[in-house]
């Protein structure tokens, strides 16, 4: 496994993330050396959820969204979960700290319904992506050329399915950021 010591990864996350979408690529991110940072709207911690429906773990805020700069982090990673992606969509500073990580030209990945931030954002006009099958649509009227892979990287911005493509999901991010 590639050695990601020395690299500071920062996760967004709100009420409602997809729980695996969350603490896998925690998981695999600290097993690979990273620090990872999870930054959150919420107070003390992020309340994950099971398929949208059934509450799962909680996850401990490391700092909130708001004063947070791409400048102190590696890269930043997005994870699904509908509550999770509408909320942090209509999030002025998570909108904010994606355009600065996409103009700092840092890796940014996205999984699930996580896109959504991304079309705020204003970034997947003519990128080449994948998600949800539910955000087909609004990528598509967004200027997104869709594709249903497991996972797609295109101009620094690396996009995948679901729960089911978690493993090449981190396996991409951590070879992009040991590369």
């Amino acid at each position: 496994m590639a050695d990601l010591s020395g690299r500071t990864i920062a996760l967004i996350a709100n009420r409602g993330v997809e729980e695996p979408e969350l603490a896998e690529p925690l998981r695999a991110l600290r097993e690979a050396g990273a620090t990872t940072v999870l930054l959150s709207a919420e107070e003390s911690s992020v309340v994950a959820l099971k398929g949208d429906w059934d509450r799962g773990q909680e996850f401990p805020v490391d700092a909130p969204i708001a004063g947070a700069k791409a400048e102190d982090y590696d890269a930043l990673v997005l994870p699904g979960g509908t509550l999770n992606a509408d909320s942090l969509r209509i999030d002025s500073d998570a909108v904010d700290l994606v355009k600065a990580f996409a103009a700092a030209e840092k890796p940014i990945a996205a999984i699930c319904h996580a896109p959504w931030l991304l079309i705020e954002a204003g970034l997947v006009d003519g990128l080449r992506m994948t998600s949800f099958t539910a955000l087909v649509t609004d990528l598509k009227n967004a200027g997104a050329d869709w594709v249903d892979e497991q996972v797609v990287t295109d101009r620094g911005i690396t996009t995948s399915r679901n729960p089911g493509d978690l493993e090449a999901f981190n396996e991409e991010i951590i070879s992009r950021l040991a590369g």
